[in-house]
Parts: structure tokens; C-alpha cells; sequence
């Protein structure tokens, strides 16, 4: 928490990977509609507990949005929205079948492993540290023989955010819900007997030490052939013929 503080801090600002992700998800938030005109934000706590950062990045983040006129302030009250943003964010339809899934893992895999390899090359203390809250929370799942997605989901977005391209990072928010779809599909197929968590939670381990040595050509190879098993141990291996 303290190297949250810190760079929350530091001397450049709500730039930080950290509060970013906050402006950026709230935002987006804002964007969709999620929030609507007029609409009372959660409070700094609760932020802070859905986004696993501390209080002042909440704080950062949300100074951002009031500077930006989307949002208001009451003392005493909290936070509003004022404005619907313009930029509508990237949109997709929402996953409808089992071949939609595929379509998922399909995407993910010419975009993430890329997101491995900036990220490998391009973050900081911080942002690596965003990726080890969400390794840690994979490790303590794995731990107690549970799949959490939400963590799974935080551990790829952390890793969007390293690589400080707002493209990418907009690209995962808009995937959330899908990507949460096949992950529920892949903790499943993770349980049973012969439980996979802890080789699905090595595999996550390793694309996080690449990263962390800043070996981009590693972490590309690790992030890609993660996808690649995750998406064989949810189609077992028969993947749909997606041919028009």
C-alpha cells in the first residue's frame, strides 16, 4: 500500500499506471452509461476495494475526472456525474454462443501477447506492482482450490496497463465481460480430480517474472501459449469449424 501512496504521490501526478487504471475504468464507466447523469459515484472505500488500490489513487483519479468536467463534487456528499463523455469507449456484441468464446480466445491471442512484450519493456515499479496484487490474489485462490475470474481478469488488465498504450488498455474494458465468460468456462475445466490450478497458476507466474526481468520475447512466448492452453482445456481440444 505504501508504494501506492508513493506513487500516487510523486511528481508526476494521476499519470501514474496506478491511477490511470481508476480514471480509466471510471471513465469508461461514465462513457457506457453505467453512471448516469446525475448519479452519485461509490465513495473513495468502495472504489478503492473494487479497484484493489489504495484511497488517495481513488482520490487522484477522481480529481482527474473533476478536472475533466465529468464529475462534481458535494462536500460531505461525494462525487456525481456531470456529463456523459463524448468518446463513447470500444463496444463489441455481447458473446452469445460457444463459437463466440472461441472468437474470444482467438482475438485475445493476437493482442495479448503483445500486451506481454510492451509491458515487459515499458513498466515501472508500480505497474509491476498492480500485477503482483493480482498474482498474489491467483496464488491465494489457487491456494483454497478456487478460481477467481475477477483476479484472472485483473492479472491480464494489469499487464494492458504496463504497456502505457491507452488502446490496449481500452480494448480489455471492452472485452471484460466477454473475456469473463470464457474464463468461467476455463475455471471449470480447471476443477475436478486432477485439478489444474497450480499449473494454470505457474503458467501466470511465469508470464509475471518475464515482465518482471524485462525479457519481452519471454513473456510474448508465456502470455501466448497460456491463451493457447486455456482455450484447449476449454474446447478440450475440439475447437468449432468458424469457416463461413
Amino acid at each position: 500500500m505504501a508504494n501506492e501512496i508513493g506513487a500516487a504521490e510523486n511528481s508526476q501526478g494521476y499519470k501514474t499506471p496506478l491511477v490511470q487504471r481508476v480514471y480509466q475504468q471510471l471513465w469508461t464507466k461514465i462513457s457506457a452509461g453505467d453512471y448516469e447523469l446525475g448519479q452519485k459515484l461509490p465513495g473513495e472505500h468502495e472504489l478503492a476495494s473494487q479497484f484493489l488500490v489504495s484511497r488517495p489513487i481513488v482520490r487522484e483519479a477522481l480529481g482527474r475526472l473533476r478536472e475533466e468536467g465529468l464529475i462534481y463534487s458535494r462536500r460531505g456528499a461525494g462525487s456525481f456525474v456531470k456529463v456523459r463523455s463524448q468518446n463513447r469507449p470500444l463496444g463489441f456484441a455481447p458473446v452469445e454462443t460457444i463459437a463466440d468464446i472461441q472468437r474470444c480466445y482467438e482475438f485475445r491471442l493476437t493482442i495479448e501477447p503483445d500486451h506481454a512484450y510492451c509491458a515487459a519493456l515499458r513498466r515501472n515499479q508500480a505497474a509491476l506492482d498492480a500485477i503482483a496484487v493480482a498474482l498474489d490474489l491467483l496464488h491465494d485462490a489457487t491456494e483454497a482450490h478456487r478460481h477467481r475470474e475477477d483476479a484472472d481478469f485483473a492479472f491480464h488488465f494489469a499487464i494492458a496497463e504496463a504497456t502505457n498504450n491507452h488502446y490496449y488498455v481500452s480494448s480489455m474494458q471492452a472485452l471484460k465481460d466477454h473475456i469473463s465468460v470464457g474464463m468461467k468456462f476455463h475455471g471449470v475445466s480447471l476443477m475436478g480430480p486432477q485439478s489444474g490450478l497450480a499449473g494454470v497458476f505457474s503458467e501466470h507466474q511465469a508470464i509475471f517474472e518475464a515482465i518482471r526481468d524485462r525479457d519481452a520475447e519471454k513473456a510474448k512466448t508465456e502470455m501466448r501459449d497460456h491463451l493457447a492452453g486455456s482455450r484447449e482445456r476449454v474446447f478440450e481440444g475440439k475447437e468449432l469449424d468458424l469457416s463461413l
